[in-house]
């Protein structure tokens, strides 16, 4: 059991990842940088393939990085699962979504385990970081594995280590985000924090057992979910009694202590905070409890592109236009500003509310020229032109992207529609209507 951390003391440890996606191949990357041969696994032979090229498709990976380490051949990618025989460390990093009855989906996670199983070995150390519900590594990820007739915590290692990854974060990357890290036994639990030690530059926090750093992954996003449902309805009360919610949150930031500032929108989006929740709502009621609080937040933000909607055929109103037949300008698709990532973005929601409602929508985001939702497929603008602006009876800013010239969009938008607060420097303010 002991072998497989001189193997990582000393880098001839080989690494693997599954799951090349915004966790797992920024993940791969470190390690590889950090002096570990490195195999990513992934079922999209073309990830694997833009992989092997040096081609990088993530926004949090810097290119030369990618480049330099897959011709050193310190990366290499792959679809077969039966190199994980070569591999001493791997760390599970796939999607867990939510399935049509929003409870978890982790059939990627069982999927990649039972991948796994045929192919392991003595002295191995498995991570897994995917979010979900407490219990996951232990109910459900350890029984698995040990189909392999190895034992945990006796001939291998099993701990979880959540993802933090926050994309476009110009602070924070993999590197230096600290890491919580809790095995099924205390030796799992070290083994663990030693590889991680060796890849990053931030401090590793140790917790008692998988179930405290699902938990604690759980904790830190639901937390967001509760605080961004509070000012979504509160950014809804604000608006019947005519004030300006974003005024509201400035004067509150100025206070030193006992606040931080959280801001409303159009929903919630990305791949981590309007899904948790749904997580831990349903690990809850195995043991009988509903979580009152975390529920009402959530429905709060998942009404929000309908409250959207609702505001934006109140604004085409006192044209005395109809939503049905109006032309709409969406401004942003991706979850988050200044990123390609559109998972979950409540934008998309937004859209397809307008279109059920009879709008005509197109949309224009710097970086993500094309999306697919629900199976169908959407292509965006490719400039936001004068032309643009001025065929669209409303624009509705869904992401505040910071490259957009939104002096531009004022002069030439006939109605402006600023779910994000992102005009709030623009000085002429006649034409725009905030959340």
């Amino acid at each position: 059991m002991y072998k497989i951390r001189e193997k990582l003391k000393d880098k001839t440890a080989t690494l693997g990842v599954i799951g090349l996606g915004y966790v797992g191949l920024p993940l791969a990357v470190e390690k590889a940088k950090a002096g570990y041969r490195t195999i990513g696994f992934d079922v999209q032979e073309s990830k694997v393939e833009m992989v092997n090229r040096g081609e990088n498709y993530i926004g949090d990976v810097v290119n030369e990085d990618l480049f330099e380490i897959v011709n050193s051949g310190l990366l290499t990618a792959t679809t077969d699962f039966a190199q994980v025989a070569h591999a001493d460390v791997v760390a599970i990093c796939v999607p867990t979504p939510l399935d049509q009855y929003q409870q978890p989906d982790i059939s990627y996670v069982t999927n990649s385990a039972e991948n796994i199983v045929p192919h392991m070995h003595k002295d191995m150390l498995i991570v897994l970081e995917s979010t979900t519900y407490p219990g996951t590594t232990e109910e459900l990820l350890k029984p698995i594995l040990e189909k392999s007739g190895l034992v945990c915590g006796v001939d291998f290692c099993l701990a979880f280590s959540p993802e933090r990854v926050d994309p476009g974060n110009l602070l924070y990357k993999v590197k230096n985000t600290p890491k919580v890290v809790g095995g099924v036994t205390s030796n799992c639990t070290e083994t663990a924090a030693i590889l991680y030690e060796s890849i990053l530059e931030a401090p590793i926090h140790r917790v008692s057992s998988p179930s405290i750093a699902e938990m604690a992954k759980i904790l830190e996003n639901t937390y967001r979910n509760v605080n961004i449902g509070l000012v979504n309805e509160l950014v809804i009360l604000s608006h019947k009694m005519n004030i300006n919610f974003w005024e509201v949150i400035e004067a509150a930031k100025s206070k030193p202590y006992g606040f931080q500032a959280f801001y409303p929108g159009p929903g919630l989006g990305g791949h981590c905070i309007p899904l948790d929740p749904y997580y831990l709502s349903w690990k809850a009621r195995e043991y009988g409890f509903h979580t009152s609080m975390i529920e009402a937040s959530m429905m709060v933000n998942d009404r929000m592109p309908e409250y959207v909607v609702e505001r934006a055929s109140k604004i085409l109103n006192r044209v005395r236009k109809a939503l049905n037949g109006s032309k709409i300008l969406i401004l942003g698709v991706a979850f988050k500003q200044d990123v390609d990532d559109y998972r979950e973005s409540p934008a998309l929601a937004v859209i397809e509310e307008l279109e059920e409602a009879g709008a005509e929508v197109r949309y224009y985001d710097p970086y993500v020229s094309d999306y697919n939702y629900h199976g169908e497929e959407k292509i965006g603008e490719g400039a936001l032109t004068k032309e643009l602006l001025e065929s669209a009876d409303l624009v509705i800013i869904t992401t505040a992207h910071t490259n957009v010239d939104y002096g531009f969009v004022q002069e030439h938008g006939k109605a402006i529609f600023d779910t994000k607060n992102a005009m709030r420097r623009v000085e002429n303010r006649e034409k725009i209507e905030l959340l």
